[in-house]
């Protein structure tokens, strides 16, 4: 019945694969579809787990109501957001601000203002435990990842790359342009939800 059928919407189509004997994987075809099937299904009991990526969602347990479920999303429409909200301090003086400002053709106060005054989403999670994938970012600011990545980023970077931004929850390699850090505690093992960010907060940066 899971044999990777296809449910057909108004733009593209949606795909499910069968991922062992209690999961599904939801494919679709854009962040904003993602949130839709989320959205959709974060409410439903029996869900054990919810997972959601870039152009993919996976979900474990409850697989006939999921699949009922999924034949009324309309993928078009971002849901509206019932999530917390989450303000992560940051001191901009990263390595990359005149990098990011000079290919913006701005200055660093301007890449410091579009930053700090927009709102951001979490995508979804990845990369890193409590490393999570932040929507939002002005377009201004969309650049690439630089051309050789740091063998290690110190924990609390706040980056950007492409049209997303983060924060580092720890040291780790990577080619995000690093614009701050922050001192705020974005993943802790031994808490009873060790990620700060989960898919669906809303998250601002401010000026610390």
């Amino acid at each position: 019945m899971f044999n990777n059928p296809t449910i057909p919407r108004i733009m593209g189509h949606m795909f499910l694969r069968r991922c062992g004997p209690d999961a599904l994987l939801v494919e679709v075809g854009s962040l904003t579809e993602v949130a839709a099937v989320r959205a959709a299904l974060q409410d439903l009991d029996g869900i054990e787990e919810l997972v959601p990526a870039a152009r993919t969602v996976l979900v474990k347990g409850a697989l006939h109501d999921v699949r009922d479920a999924l034949k009324t999303v309309d993928l078009t429409r971002k849901p509206e957001s019932r999530s917390r909200e989450v303000t992560i301090p940051v001191v901009y003086d990263g390595p990359d601000l005149a990098l990011v400002a000079e290919t913006a053709g701005i200055t660093e106060d301007e890449v410091v203002k579009l930053h700090a005054e927009a709102t951001y989403e979490v995508a979804f999670c990845g990369f890193a435990p409590g490393f999570g994938y932040l929507t939002g970012l002005p377009p201004q600011l969309h650049q690439p990842r630089l051309d050789s990545p740091r063998t290690k980023v110190p924990q609390g970077s706040v980056g950007i790359a492409g049209e997303f931004t983060a924060a580092y929850p720890r040291a780790t390699p990577g080619g995000w342009r690093l614009l701050g850090r922050t001192e705020i505690t974005l993943f802790d093992p031994r808490a009873g939800q060790p990620a700060l960010l989960q898919p669906g907060d809303q998250v601002r940066f401010v000026v610390a």
